[in-house]
């Protein structure tokens, strides 16, 4: 009798497609900045900025999103701590940027938690709403520094006042069903782990439903860190002269912010900087010394990073080894 064994995979792990095109995308958005906007100029307004102020905008940027996972831990439920919580979001910020794959850091911090959540559809519907939240704060705010930089002029096209009504109606009609949808999943026998799942998200929206003071408490948080976001390259134009009203960087890192989540680029690389040139040219900033505040503002954004790969690296054994279980 001859005893089996199982294969041994051998073979190597290929590098995914799809990080691949983003880093492509971003080298491609790169070279095609430098092309139109000489190198000299960027490197010349990046020198502008002094040690102190990138540091001072690292800490700010840290304790932004130390508010930004109590957002999301408020969304997820109370069964993990805050301090689980903000260790998987940093674990996300890393994700974000240089994650090999298609799971972004969403899904990172979700899986990290994901053993010691009680309620399993609380924190992946939690999740979907964090998420919309800040897309959702994102664009209140753009809007609000469109009306302020463009003026009266911004509303006067039918289009965009139709897609305003549209988004809100979408939202508003999003929580207004959830209960109705609540219901009648519960009169149903759920067949199947994906309709189990779903069943649980439903549920999970029904509960946020509920209570709309929390969903406000969270998107007001959301809003707040991202005007901290803005308030820090502000200050970096500001060291760097640029010429633009405070209402036009708010409507252009944010519009720039909404472009760049679009999972074309590694962690908005390239695009990022490109959309806020364009998007502050027609105020008169220089395109140059935009993008150069752009450029530094990505060395905070993977200096974060680091930071989150390094904290997950002295997370204790158990914790690990419970996490790979999972």
């Amino acid at each position: 009798m001859s005893l089996k064994t199982a294969p041994v995979k051998t073979g190597r792990r290929r590098i995914p497609v799809v990080w691949i095109v983003r880093t492509c995308v971003s080298i491609a958005m790169l070279a095609l900045i430098f092309h139109f906007v000489p190198f000299e100029t960027v490197w010349s307004a990046a020198r502008k900025f002094s040690p102190g102020l990138w540091l001072a905008a690292l800490g700010l940027f840290i304790a932004g999103h130390a508010a930004a996972a109590a957002k999301w831990r408020m969304l997820i439920g109370d069964g993990i701590s805050y301090r689980e919580a903000f260790r998987a979001h940093l674990a996300g910020l890393a994700a974000n940027l240089a994650l090999p794959g298609v799971a972004g850091g969403d899904v990172v911090r979700a899986g990290l938690v994901f053993g010691q959540a009680p309620d399993k559809g609380r924190l992946a519907m939690g999740s979907v709403a964090d998420r919309l939240l800040d897309t959702l704060g994102l664009a209140l705010i753009a809007l609000v520094g469109a009306a302020v930089a463009w003026g009266p002029r911004l509303f006067e096209t039918t289009q965009l006042r139709w897609a305003i009504v549209a988004l809100l109606m979408l939202v508003v009609t999003g929580f207004v069903a959830a209960p109705s949808l609540d219901r009648a999943a519960a009169r149903r026998a759920s067949a199947g782990k994906i309709a189990r799942v779903l069943g649980a998200m439903i549920h999970a929206a029904a509960e946020l439903s509920r209570k709309p003071g929390r969903l406000l408490a969270c998107l007001a948080i959301s809003m707040a860190v991202q005007c901290l976001f803005v308030g820090i390259n502000i200050a970096f134009a500001q060291a760097a002269h640029v010429e633009a009203p405070v209402s036009a960087w708010f409507f252009a890192w944010t519009t720039a912010k909404i472009i760049a989540i679009a999972p074309v680029s590694l962690g908005g690389l390239g695009v990022r900087e490109a959309s806020m040139a364009g998007l502050l040219k027609p105020f008169g900033a220089d395109p140059g010394q935009v993008i150069a505040i752009g450029l530094i503002w990505q060395s905070v954004l993977y200096a974060s990073g680091a930071i989150g790969f390094l904290v997950q690296l002295r997370r204790p054994a158990p914790e690990k080894m419970a996490l790979e279980q999972s």
